[in-house]
């Protein structure tokens, strides 16, 4: 029997998503709209699938309704007999409070790992782009008897210093130290002047698992969260080793990007529009996988010099219309339309947005059922924008529609 069946993922889609705000104001981060027609967390199930991961629990928590509906509608129906990706929200099974970190969202879950019959738990995040086969990690994990295996990916001590938990290995990529987050990263033994950080991807065999969930649980100093808790008391006990990231993206430079904030989403999205994107989309070995409403074809009009309905370098949506605007470096989701004499440049527009006549909108975010009226102009005098939106560090405006008891779809 291949080893991928005697294995099951666990997939934390939970976060409030706090860095993210306002985009996670009405849904989990995991929910949050990704490359026109994806949202997050297809990514890391389009992994799985491609991994041939097919047993899969996705542990939500806050402001999960239109991530369930999503799950329920696009993947559910792709599982086959005995398979399935099963939304598990908190049950209070074996704790009275909400999920207190990573490791404790695992732990009140243990009666449904535990139902499964697996010798193998993936721990898998929810909020990052990256293609990885987790076939292979499995395949190094079983050949050097780990009991746990952390992926890392290796990266310039300057871009992961005080950001990345930072893993120290031997020769043999077993684990012998770990820095929370530290200023001055350690160096990698193997490659010389990288640093292994970890990618918030666990393997556990399952037989050990429970009892670490256990000793994690009834420790009171315990923030319950795997890399910071679980991971550095465990280095001493069990054979603990580094995958090193196999990139399936295809390009010279290993991708994976943590879209935690809105100056990493909005960079991440941009990642896609480029001639030769650095995430590929389109890569036919390596699927990603959706639900997508029923919509017509994206419509561009007006062959008129003085208005033409035009989109370069940018993906856009189906039932989409750029009537005489001028869309450049975007990002459009479904049933947008984009008005005569309107420009758009470097911004991300979710489903159901309508931009009027003569607005000019630069590095953007524009959520979803926003109508921006004749004029408007975002992105050019960030002091006004700031009286109104939310601005990122980097100058990133987030126009979001004021608040409703209606929940209008997505």
């Amino acid at each position: 029997m291949p080893l991928m069946h005697n294995a099951i993922g666990v997939l934390l889609a939970g976060g409030q998503g706090e860095r993210l705000w306002p985009l996670t104001r009405d849904r989990a981060k995991p929910a949050v709209p990704f490359g026109g027609v994806y949202r997050i967390i297809d990514i890391t199930l389009s992994n799985c699938l491609n991994s041939d991961l097919r047993r899969v629990f996705v542990l939500t928590q806050y402001k999960a309704l239109s991530l369930n509906r999503h799950i329920r509608r696009g993947w559910s129906p792709l599982m086959g007999l005995g398979d399935f990706i099963e939304v598990l929200p908190p049950q209070m099974r074996v704790s009275h409070h909400w999920y207190q970190g990573t490791a404790d969202a695992v732990y009140q879950n243990i009666y449904s790992i535990g139902s499964e019959q697996s010798n193998y738990v993936f721990i898998l995040s929810g909020d990052h782009i990256y293609k990885m086969n987790y076939q292979k990690m499995l395949e190094q994990h079983d050949a050097a008897g780990a009991d746990v295996t952390v992926a890392t990916i290796e990266m310039d001590p300057a871009e992961a210093a005080g950001k990345f938990g930072i893993l120290e290995t031997d020769e043999h990529w077993r684990i012998i130290g770990f820095q929370e987050k530290p200023a001055e990263p350690k160096m990698s033994r193997i490659h010389p002047g990288k640093t292994n950080a970890s990618m918030g991807v666990y393997l556990f065999n399952t037989q050990l698992l429970v009892p670490i969930l256990i000793a994690d649980a009834e420790n009171p100093t315990s923030s319950h969260d795997f890399g910071k808790d679980v991971l550095p008391r465990i280095l001493d006990k069990y054979r603990v080793y580094a995958y090193n990231f196999r990139d399936e993206n295809k390009k010279e430079i290993p991708y994976w990007r943590d879209v935690g904030t809105v100056d990493a989403y909005h960079e991440a999205n941009l990642d896609l529009v480029s001639v030769s994107p650095v995430f590929n989309l389109y890569d036919k070995g390596w699927p990603l996988h959706t639900w997508q409403q029923q919509y017509p074809p994206a419509k561009f009009v007006f062959a008129d010099p003085k208005r033409m309905g035009v989109a370069l370098d940018s993906i856009v949506s189906g039932g989409s219309v750029v009537s005489g605007g001028r869309v450049d470096r975007c990002v459009l989701g479904y049933d947008v339309r984009v008005n005569s004499y309107s420009e758009v440049h470097e911004s991300i527009v979710f489903n159901h947005v309508n931009i009027g006549r003569r607005c000019r909108i630069r590095r953007a975010i524009v959520d979803r059922h926003v109508n921006l009226p004749e004029g408007t102009e975002i992105g050019y005098d960030l002091e006004a924008d700031r009286a109104r939106y939310m601005v990122s560090e980097s100058g990133v405006v987030v126009v979001v529609r004021p608040e409703s008891l209606l929940e209008e779809p997505e």
